[in-house]
């Protein structure tokens, strides 16, 4: 079955989930590297890799052992890492080359020529890693009670060479030969720290044993806080997320957007926003969910009535979403835990309304868009019943919820994704409609293996960035020296923050950008006291809209390569859909309430004031007006534009300034369309061509 061939009107449940499936299955027939016998090494060290975790999270001391923190990492990479050497060929297929193409496509032309099964060298690859993961692990002990990382034995010095390369050729692999090659400059840099002209950079210098041995058995570097994060903290979200997907959780968030908002005007794109956002927060990957809901929803939109472009851009910036949306969120958030130092359960609440307000302008502007065009939704006899589509969909509503309950009331937020997963799992057993047996473990466990792997490849890695600017203790100083160079300006410091996130987000991850500026840009911006979290969830906020923003848009391309849309002008539409991400942040920066961080009066007067702002910056660039049903003259739109950026400001000034101008356009807006009506003469050219109100 074709994915694109699918319609919104016979997007049924099983449908769904068949396409789901049959992508999957495709992607791996054309693996040739996944044989059988690959298969069950994935699987293998999956399992393996997850009850190590358990192990260490819920305390089982399984064989009576006690593993310490440094050991559970080292063999926790031992289990992960070398799928990336069986998953990941050598060379990958250039992104000129990959625009607008498939994954299985992709995969079957880089592995072209190869025979079936991993390569001897990749074999050998993985072998190595596993073997420095282990020589580490057993030596756990001497590492950390003999200072191993300073002065270490020879043999532990030359596996600490092989296993620092072996990091970068993993990180190359999974995240680019961009984000390997800042790992590699800034993991070299305390070699020359001590000698460089330049002030700023000036730091401790290592010669080349040391620093080997700092990246590799450090606490700072390779094992620092996003790997101790990982271990503690993301393996367990990161499963629940995947046996969601492959327990029917995607289909049943598809079918339930379906019945809620099919049969309003631009409905199939108000489905393509809730089930990418839901689809979003269980993989938090931009451009994995495009490719794995876009094939549903982009026909679908296009059928409906939008543009090719505008479609591609709707399912980019609702699946860009997903890593700033509660409960589970992207990795950068979890990495946050450590860095921030607070648990979880306060970021998911921090989170919690910039996310609303993201995902309400998408909305807003979707609806205007539809309303403008006259465009019609599904009829109601064609879509799932939203009753039958809740009662048949309770374990996933129960499971989300019993996840953010328990984490706010459970003892250990580590603990709490397994217990979901295990009830999830007996769910997927018991429920007559679904089939879930030995296959569909071994896809979901293969699934789990891949997925985790490579985030687990990308963390170890970027902890190299970490490592070198730690070990020289220059992280600090830059951050004293950009305060000095701003003049202690708030303003010009969220600004210079903002574009040194845009850059950085452009050629790494969002995990990479984010662990690089939580150490050089987060301490500034709380240096001049913008609120931690606040300043943490900025950088993330920003590092994450170059998927949307030329001239990379990683999801805005591949989005545009179903939609058989211009590329770049996708992108430029999904700037505009995506405008609330490029405004909240400054919001919440300047406003901690958007955060939670404040009490409740003033964080429910900020909320309403932010609705407000989103709902006017949104009309202004979809030059409709919602509630009044009018189409908006280009004052309108940029009194509205400007009015709502003002709104995000905390002082009560700039809000009743805002809100008189707000006021003032919706009653320009209100006089106009009444005086069509009456057959008055219209103030604007543009206000004339107004149709009347628009509904489903």
């Amino acid at each position: 079955m074709s994915v694109s061939s699918v319609s919104l009107s016979e997007t049924t449940s099983e449908s769904a989930l068949e396409s789901l499936a049959d992508a999957s299955a495709e992607a791996d027939e054309h693996n040739y590297r996944l044989t059988g016998f690959w298969k069950a090494v994935i699987v293998t060290l999956t399992v393996a890799g997850i009850v190590l975790t358990m192990n260490q999270v819920f305390f089982w001391n399984l064989f009576d052992v006690a593993v310490l923190t440094n050991a559970f990492l080292y063999m926790l990479t031992a289990c992960f890492v070398p799928i990336v050497f069986i998953v990941q060929p050598l060379r990958k297929v250039s992104s000129r080359r990959a625009e607008g193409r498939r994954p299985n496509e992709l995969m079957q032309e880089a592995t072209a020529g190869e025979r079936p099964g991993v390569p001897w060298y990749d074999v050998v690859l993985m072998l190595a890693f596993m073997g420095c993961a282990l020589f580490f692990a057993f030596h756990g002990v001497d590492i950390a009670e003999f200072g191993w990382a300073f002065v270490a034995p020879i043999s532990a010095t030359i596996v600490s060479y092989v296993f620092w390369a072996l990091i970068v050729e993993v990180l190359r692999r999974t995240a680019g030969w961009v984000v390997a090659a800042l790992a590699v400059l800034v993991s070299l840099y305390p070699l020359v720290a001590g000698e460089l002209p330049i002030g700023f950079l000036q730091g401790i210098t290592y010669d080349f044993n040391t620093l080997a041995q700092i990246h590799a058995m450090g606490t700072e570097s390779i094992l620092g806080l996003p790997l101790q994060t990982a271990g503690s903290v993301l393996v367990g979200f990161l499963l629940f997320g995947v046996v969601l997907q492959h327990t029917g959780g995607a289909d049943f968030f598809h079918d339930l957007s379906l019945s809620l908002f099919g049969r309003y005007r631009g409905g199939s794109a108000k489905v393509a926003i809730t089930s990418s956002a839901a689809m979003g927060m269980m993989s938090g990957s931009a451009v994995s969910n495009v490719l794995t809901t876009g094939p549903m929803t982009i026909p679908a939109m296009i059928k409906s009535g939008f543009s090719p472009k505008t479609a591609g851009a709707v399912e980019a910036t609702a699946s860009s979403g997903g890593s700033i949306t509660p409960p589970i969120m992207g990795t950068a958030a979890f990495l946050m835990v450590s860095f921030v130092g607070v648990p979880y359960t306060q970021i998911i609440v921090a989170a919690a309304i910039p996310a609303f307000l993201y995902y309400l302008g998408i909305f807003l502007q979707v609806d205007g868009y539809a309303a403008k065009r006259c465009l019609k939704g599904t009829r109601k006899d064609l879509l799932p019943k939203f009753i039958a589509s809740l009662v048949s969909g309770w374990p996933y509503i129960s499971a989300l919820g019993l996840l953010t309950a328990m984490l706010f009331f459970a003892g250990s937020e580590s603990q709490v994704p397994f217990w979901v997963v295990g009830l999830l799992l007996v769910i997927a057993l018991a429920k007559p409609s679904l089939k879930f047996g030995i296959i569909e473990f071994r896809d979901m466990m293969l699934d789990a293996g891949k997925t985790l792997a490579q985030i687990i490849g990308i963390i170890a890695g970027v902890g190299l960035i970490l490592g070198g600017l730690s070990a020289t203790g220059v992280a600090l100083s830059l951050s004293r020296d950009l305060v000095a160079l701003v003049g202690e300006n708030v303003i010009l410091i969220l600004i210079a923050g903002a574009i040194a996130c845009f850059v950085l987000g452009m050629g790494l991850t969002i995990s990479a950008a984010y662990v690089f500026l939580a150490i050089v840009m987060a301490p500034a911006l709380t240096a001049l006291g913008v609120d931690p979290i606040a300043a943490h969830l900025f950088v993330i906020y920003w590092a994450s809209v170059s998927y949307i923003t030329p001239p990379v848009g990683l999801a805005a391309f591949a989005a545009a390569g179903i939609s058989k849309a211009s590329p770049m002008a996708t992108c430029f539409e999904a700037m505009r859909l995506g405008a609330v991400k490029y405004v909240v942040p400054f919001g919440f920066a300047l406003n901690p309430a958007l955060v939670a961080q404040g009490d409740a009066a003033e964080i429910i007067v900020s909320t309403l004031f932010s609705i407000i702002a989103v709902t006017a910056i949104a009309c202004s660039f979809s030059g409709w007006l919602v509630i009044i049903e009018t189409r908006l003259s280009r004052l309108q739109r940029v009194l509205l534009a400007a009015a709502g950026f003002l709104l995000f400001l905390p002082e009560s000034g700039y809000r009743v300034i805002a809100t008189a101008v707000i006021a003032g356009a919706c009653a320009l807006a209100l006089f106009t369309k009444r005086s069509k009506r009456s057959g008055l003469p219209e103030p604007d050219a543009e206000a004339s061509e107004v149709p009347t109100s628009i509904h489903s």
